[in-house]
């Protein structure tokens, strides 16, 4: 596994260094504190992850992985804040990363969170679902913790059906067949035990993957 590493503080840099060359199956490809130059890198070198801290100089970890999702879609983008709330954790639904964890977080969590996203899965830090189910009364949080169990390819998937594209289209926007289109969907329908269109716009709209008016 190709990675790529991003943060505006060299220690804190140096210590994820350190904890990626104990993993036997992961290269260090790249390295920067500045998120313009992360965009550059990653286009440049194309790592099969970039980890992103969420604060950086020039562009924020999640504008990067928001502009990844467009320009290099085979990176898979961890990111790493902060913060647990809802808005940044919405945020990082939209920009489609494959993982949100806490900086907190233990060094095995970091080798778990890239295992995960090396299958094709989604992680996120244990607080962020705890945070996010725990604090609303009304639901929308529980929406948040279900797309945010998605994998990346479900999220676009879903984001684009919920803003009312076809199937060619969205085969089109993603360069994939249209069979593989609709085997994504069939599973993602699956995945969520929704089997109509409208409720995937409801739940997408609830957990803030789109605009309420898209």
């Amino acid at each position: 596994m190709r990675v790529l590493l991003a943060g505006d503080h060299t220690l804190f840099r140096e210590g994820l260094r350190a904890l990626l060359e104990r993993v036997p199956e992961v290269t260090i490809v790249g390295e920067t504190g500045d998120g313009r130059e992360a965009l550059d890198l990653i286009d440049r070198v194309e790592p099969d992850v970039a980890i992103l801290d969420t604060s950086m100089q020039g562009l924020s970890g999640l504008e990067v992985a928001s502009r990844v999702r467009r320009g290099s879609p085979s990176t898979r983008v961890v990111v790493l804040s902060m913060h647990d709330g809802e808005a940044y954790v919405e945020e990082a639904l939209r920009a489609s990363v494959a993982g949100y964890l806490l900086k907190e977080f233990a060094p095995t969590e970091l080798a778990q969170a890239l295992g995960a996203v090396a299958r094709g899965e989604a992680h996120a830090s244990a607080a962020i679902a705890n945070h996010v189910v725990g604090g609303s009364p009304h639901g929308a949080h529980g929406d948040v913790e279900q797309v945010a169990a998605l994998t990346p390819r479900q999220r676009e998937i879903l984001r684009l059906v919920a803003a009312g594209k076809a199937n060619k289209d969205i085969a089109a926007e993603l360069g994939l067949s249209v069979k593989t289109v609709e085997g994504h969907r069939a599973q993602l329908m699956e995945r969520l035990g929704i089997h109509d269109v409208a409720g995937l716009v409801r739940l997408a709209v609830r957990a803030g993957l789109v605009p309420a008016d898209a």
